[in-house]
């Protein structure tokens, strides 16, 4: 097995993809240097709150192999660490859909996109990012902001006496998971849009 690296010395992203990925291709025009730009910057937001968000996992996998050992070894329970699991686990999805996004990892159909050509998947990314995601979380984002709000303004806790009070906390994750996806589909759609301008 052969494997070639290619290292450039650039000082920042854009001027390693510049240098890199485009070499031989026409120079960008500012317009798409700046969709790029920006679309790093959004890409780096969702990579680092998804980072962040993926030891969540690790936190799950042992609160729940804590809670069994308690319940069926011990015969306790406790419903404030069964409701930290049930925090944990939705902070864990709603904050790493974005990155997952960037990163390819949600599922998609591919009945036209495994075959297509370059031009044709950016056509579906863009298409796809402003007529089905961008809409999706706008109005996602749209309804769930009130819904939080008023969580917050009584400061709303578990029904269950010894459960976690932080109700709004949690129901907060949901205007956040809609602001995350609308960016990431921003970065999604102005790469497709770049990569359609590139002859």
């Amino acid at each position: 097995m052969v494997v070639i690296v290619v290292v450039c010395h650039a000082g920042n992203l854009a001027e390693a993809r510049t240098l890199c990925h485009h070499a031989g291709i026409e120079e960008e025009t500012p317009i798409s240097r700046a969709l790029t730009t920006a679309s790093d910057h959004i890409d780096r937001l969702n990579a680092a709150i998804g980072r962040s968000a993926a030891w969540l996992a690790l936190v799950i996998v042992l609160l729940q192999f804590g809670l069994v050992i308690a319940r069926y070894v011990f015969s306790l329970g406790s419903i404030w660490l069964t409701e930290t699991v049930v925090y944990a686990n939705a902070a864990l999805f709603l904050l790493a859909s974005a990155w997952t996004l960037r990163t390819g990892g949600h599922v998609r159909v591919d009945v036209f996109y495994a075959h297509a050509s370059a031009r044709r998947r950016a056509l579906i990314d863009l298409l796809g990012s402003l007529l089905l995601l961008l809409p999706f979380a706008l109005v996602l984002l749209a309804l769930s902001v009130p819904y939080a709000a008023r969580s917050w303004a009584i400061l709303e806790r578990s029904q269950e006496a010894s459960g976690l009070p932080l109700v709004f906390l949690l129901k907060t994750f949901i205007p956040v998971f809609a602001a995350l996806m609308a960016l990431q589909g921003v970065a999604q759609a102005a790469r497709a849009f770049t990569a359609l301008g590139q002859r």
